[in-house]
């Protein structure tokens, strides 16, 4: 696990190789995120929570961590959940987190979420870099917001918090019907932590302290439990052994994941761990080969036709990427970053036949999503094409708006507002832009600078 290979952006960033280890950068991924909320919002559901007040946040990192910051936003770390031995651990960190939420044990918000709202996504499921689109300024913009991310803090909790989001879990397990063996379960299989120094121990246990006296705590509430002993059901255990794969073949070097998965292994996590492997080797035939074997056995997957189309689209077929994309959106409509999968891949190909439909599915894709950077990105070049200059502008703000640029959406929202007919949604979504994105007379004084510059 020595280095991250640049993996598709979703919102123009790309995760870079460091030495040292995996870069630290939030992704998406329509089939993890799918996995991960079947997981979260029951337990979400029975602390009393609203699902939709509650982000769940992946970071790719393989350290073992999970933890809450800015209110309520949950981060996992993709290390936590390729360690997982099952669903049930998941679930029960999960709900851990969750009474961390409903017990109020953030201390602050500040820095940590503005990080955490700042929507840099990179998508293991979406093939494009913005700088490919044609927009390498707003990419770098994109990229410069990695560094907040890059620099969150994260909270320490005393052991009575933790004691008491233990408590928290137990409860919302049982509510949910769920066994909080795996909770427990976890703890156990690292106890080693405990005897360990501080700086030795992985991130989520500095952060958690561990003691024997919080696990036998545990445990006397898990034999409690009246769903105590309920296993995982295999379905929901080879869900989970597909998304570690995945996991597992995007962001680990070829090489080893040629060493975990062996060809010798037919199962259907291993072939889809190295269909991506192969195509992060620029063996291209091979990776096909295997991705039409899954296709073969799973014919209305979404995300192997996803997969297929994301390899095409990056080995320089936008046209051909179109029709696996179209068949991943037919058979789950309501992912907004498959819609904006197909779109790019409409986009690319030039064709002016194709704008209609690849806005269509962006504006679908932005209904769901609206702080989607890089649809509105994407969308801003669509109108472009189409010559309709203040829409473009429009969408620009909305970019700009999205990532936290306040300046620049301040500044792109006035010039839509000057070329949209007064009184149209457009007219007055540009104006609230401007209003809430007022900057500051520092702010104004570089604005006029930049655009004397751009007048010369």
């Amino acid at each position: 696990m020595s280095v991250l290979k640049t993996i598709a952006a979703a919102v123009s960033l790309a995760v870079t190789a460091q030495s040292a280890g995996w870069a630290q950068s939030l992704i998406r991924d329509t089939e993890i995120e799918h996995v991960m909320r079947g997981y979260a919002d029951p337990i979400i559901e029975a602390a009393g929570l609203n699902v939709n007040d509650v982000d769940f946040y992946l970071v790719a990192d393989p350290e073992i961590n999970a933890f809450v910051t800015g209110g309520q936003n949950i981060f996992m770390h993709t290390g936590m959940i390729v360690q997982a031995d099952t669903p049930n651990q998941l679930k029960g960190v999960i709900a851990h987190e969750t009474g961390h939420i409903t017990g109020a044990h953030l201390a602050r918000s500040g820095d940590a979420m503005s990080a955490a709202r700042t929507p840099m996504f990179v998508s293991l499921g979406l093939g494009v870099l913005a700088a490919l689109a044609g927009e390498g300024g707003a990419a770098g913009a994109l990229m410069a917001s990695s560094q907040q991310f890059g620099a969150l803090s994260y909270l320490t909790y005393s052991r009575a918090q933790e004691a008491s989001a233990d408590q928290a879990a137990l409860q919302f397990l049982e509510a949910a019907g769920e066994n909080p063996e795996g909770l427990v379960g976890f703890f156990e299989r690292f106890r080693y932590q405990e005897v360990m120094s501080q700086a030795r121990r992985f991130p989520y246990f500095r952060s958690h302290p561990l003691s024997s006296d919080r696990i036998q705590s545990l445990r006397r509430g898990v034999a409690a439990s009246p769903y105590h002993g309920q296993p995982d059901s295999p379905e929901d255990i080879a869900e989970l052994r597909r998304i570690q794969a995945k996991i597992y073949g995007f962001l680990v070097d070829p090489e080893y994941v040629f060493y975990r998965y062996p060809e010798s292994d037919t199962s259907l996590p291993a072939r889809y761990a190295r269909a991506v492997a192969y195509y992060h080797d620029a063996r291209l035939e091979r990776a096909v080969e295997e991705i039409e074997s899954l296709l073969a056995e799973e014919p209305d997957n979404p995300y192997f036709h996803e997969l297929h189309g994301q390899m095409l689209f990056e080995s320089g077929h936008p046209e051909e990427a179109i029709a696996p994309h179209r068949r991943s959106v037919e058979l789950e409509p309501t992912a907004p970053l498959l819609r904006v999968n197909l779109a790019i891949a409409m986009i690319a190909t030039e064709n002016p036949d194709y704008r209609e439909e690849a806005a269509q599915h962006l504006r679908v894709a932005l209904d769901i999503e609206p702080d989607n950077a890089f649809a509105w990105y994407q969308l801003s070049i669509l109108h472009d094409r189409n010559g309709d200059t203040a829409l473009a502008q429009l969408a620009v703000a909305e970019q700009a708006f999205a990532v936290g640029d306040r300046m620049r959406a301040y500044q792109f929202a006035m010039r839509a507002r000057e070329g949209l007919d007064q009184g149209t949604p457009s007219w007055f979504r540009a104006s609230e832009i401007q209003a809430v994105s007022q900057p500051t007379e520092d702010d104004l004084r570089e604005m006029r600078r930049r655009e004397r510059q751009r007048m010369n």
